[in-house]
């Protein structure tokens, strides 16, 4: 396992679209236990591909505090089952030391396939709905700030611009 760099905001390749993953084997396991490690190191709770750089398909979410509950969602797909938006106060590691209220469908059936290529297809709520709606966003090239206002979003650019030159 290895822990790989997160990109971060402002970063165009993060705006990269991930593609399918055509087959579950060693190659994405692999891919999926760095995920988890670099996850768990940056102390987050989700993370997707396409924020370390490699654009298929793949997420990775933890909501434990003790990291017990490893979900993974490879080709994932969503359907809205509730309507009604719940906010919520969402940060990313790609934009790390940011957060702010984010509405979102209430309730989501996912299908996906997890770490091991088995059919996943299951309603979630809460919290895991959020999440994964979030990282899914990230496999299209979406980041939380574009919910934002162009105000907002073009601050925290700047500013985490200018904290990327103090630390290069």
């Amino acid at each position: 396992m290895a822990i790989r760099k997160i990109l971060e905001f402002p970063d165009p390749r993060l705006r990269t679209k991930a593609a399918q993953v055509e087959t579950v084997d060693q190659r994405i396991q692999t891919l999926v236990d760095d995920m988890f490690e670099t996850m768990y190191d940056a102390n987050g709770i989700g993370l997707a591909a396409s924020q370390i750089d490699v654009h298929e398909q793949v997420i990775v979410i933890d909501l434990s505090s003790d990291r017990s509950t490893p979900r993974v969602f490879i080709n994932p797909s969503v359907e809205v089952i509730d309507e009604a938006l719940d906010g919520f106060e969402e940060g990313c590691l790609s934009v790390p030391g940011f957060s702010e209220s984010v509405e979102r469908p209430k309730a989501i059936r996912v299908t996906a396939l997890d770490r091991d290529g088995t059919a996943i297809d299951e309603t979630v709520t809460g919290l895991l709905a959020v999440c994964l709606q979030h990282e899914m966003d990230h496999l299209q090239g979406t980041l939380f700030v574009d919910y934002l206002s162009p105000l907002k979003r073009q601050r925290i650019r700047q500013r985490l611009e200018k904290e990327q030159r103090r630390r290069a």
